[in-house]
């Protein structure tokens, strides 16, 4: 067995979620939770088929996103993995969503942050083992960081 590191794309405004599902029919249940939950999220999807004719399959509303998930999918390459790229929405917005989708099994992450994908490869295929998501905490908050952190999820609308 290999241990891989994978590096996502992490373009500048853009959100992904990482999971694993069991079922062709994936592409297709993933679209309509995200746009069943916000038709105005720009995103790309893809999905790595892990039998049969073991091909990518992607679909989405904005080329390029859909694109970025189909090399960013193909680069973790284990099977039955998804990926996500959005804009103009959240993870926050869509994950229940995804979770209440039958075949998906699980998420990894949800995140605008800088990832690895930690792979094992073996003879028959790979498998993502988990992520690094983002960077090592530096500290704990402060009072004066409670309040930046309650003005924020207030000015972005999550908080009232």
């Amino acid at each position: 067995m290999e241990l891989k590191s994978v590096r996502l794309d992490m373009p500048e405004g853009v959100n992904i979620v990482l999971g694993m599902s069991h079922f062709i029919k994936s592409v297709e249940d993933l679209y309509e939770a995200i746009v069943n939950t916000n038709p105005n999220m720009k995103f790309g999807l893809a999905f790595n088929e892990a039998s049969g004719p073991r091909l990518v399959r992607a679909d989405g509303n904005d080329e390029e996103l859909t694109q970025l998930a189909i090399r960013n999918i193909q680069a973790i390459g284990a099977g039955h993995a998804f990926l996500i790229y959005m804009r103009e929405g959240f993870p926050i917005n869509i994950t229940g969503r995804i979770k209440d989708v039958p075949e998906v099994c699980r998420i990894f992450c949800a995140t605008a942050n800088q990832i690895e994908v930690i792979v094992a490869e073996t003879e028959l295929g790979r498998a993502i083992l988990g992520v690094v998501d983002g960077q090592t905490p530096v500290g704990v908050e402060t009072e004066e960081d409670v309040n930046v952190r309650k003005q924020f999820l207030r000015k972005i609308g999550y908080k009232r």
